[in-house]
């Protein structure tokens, strides 16, 4: 399922001050990623900044995002909320707009159990038949699925998906094994934060969840397209010559530097929702410059 399989851009969502969707300018974001023909479009995710926007705004940005696509780009979107209820509406939202999967991660303001995400799950797939890819984000949620819990949510009806941060290289291989041990067959085990992700897409991984691919499609791509043909040489290498961007996430943070390289790139002319603080001019100039060195316009 594309859905699923090779690479999944995440755009940023163009909005101004008060948190209205630049529908045109999201629209200008997907046909960049549809003219580069990536597998699919992860919108609402993180860098998305979907836990700022309204469910009013989430549905415009998805409406508008499918409309672009026309249907030649599935597009998963992100319906985490604080409650059940909310991301219930959410996930109903996203299917009625156009989105073929649903992005769940478990936002939260008191720290979550388990069994509380498990039923978190089986509620939002029960209600709204959208399909799920699990949001596996401990940086942000500070809530960390184990396999064990992957496992148990795997046996839902219409949880089908996960998206995982990308372990150490020399444990990637290991993850991978133990996870496909332990999920039904077709179930996508895909992976996230961009500078690992050419080592998981080599290890075998389903899915590359990119944050680079949302601004800069081709470069991941090429990564991408190298990995899943078996010549992890050519991935390496030019997974390699991105390191100078590599360092810009590292130092930056991906959203930071996403919504500074679409501004750059003439796609928008959004800023991030307050409180992140869009990139000082230094900092902005060190993101043009590396855009100029690796010729990624």
């Amino acid at each position: 399922m594309a859905l699923f399989a090779g690479l999944a851009a995440f755009p940023i969502t163009p909005a101004d001050a008060d948190g209205r969707v630049d529908a045109d300018g999201v629209r200008r974001l997907v046909r960049r990623l549809a003219d580069a023909e990536v597998d699919s479009i992860g919108l609402l995710g993180s860098t998305g900044t979907y836990a700022y926007l309204s469910r009013g705004e989430r549905r415009r940005a998805i409406e508008a995002a499918a409309d672009e696509a026309g249907g030649a780009i599935p597009i998963m979107a992100g319906v985490g909320a604080l409650r059940t209820d909310d991301a219930v509406a959410l996930a109903k939202d996203a299917r009625a707009a156009g989105a073929g999967a649903g992005l769940l991660a478990p936002v939260s303001y008191t720290p979550l159990l388990d069994e509380e995400v498990f039923v978190h799950f089986q509620t939002v797939a029960g209600e709204s038949r959208l399909p799920l890819c699990i949001y596996n984000n401990p940086s942000v949620t500070h809530f960390s699925f184990s396999a064990e819990l992957i496992s148990r949510l795997s046996a839902i009806d219409g949880v089908v998906a996960v998206k995982n941060p990308a372990p150490p290289a020399d444990q990637v291989a290991a993850h991978l094994a133990d996870l496909r041990s332990r999920v039904p067959a077709g179930f996508s085990l895909g992976y996230s934060g961009d500078p690992g992700c050419a080592e998981a897409m080599i290890a075998g991984g389903d899915a590359w969840h990119s944050v680079l691919g949302g601004t800069f499609p081709r470069a991941a791509l090429a990564i991408c397209r190298a990995a899943q043909a078996g010549d992890a040489a050519k991935a390496r290498r030019l997974n390699a010559r991105l390191e100078p961007l590599w360092r810009l996430f590292r130092d930056l943070t991906g959203l930071r530097l996403a919504y500074a390289a679409a501004n750059l790139l003439g796609l928008t002319n959004a800023q991030p929702p307050r409180p992140i603080l869009p990139l000082s001019a230094a900092a902005q100039a060190r993101v043009a410059g590396v855009i100029r060195e690796l010729e990624l316009g």
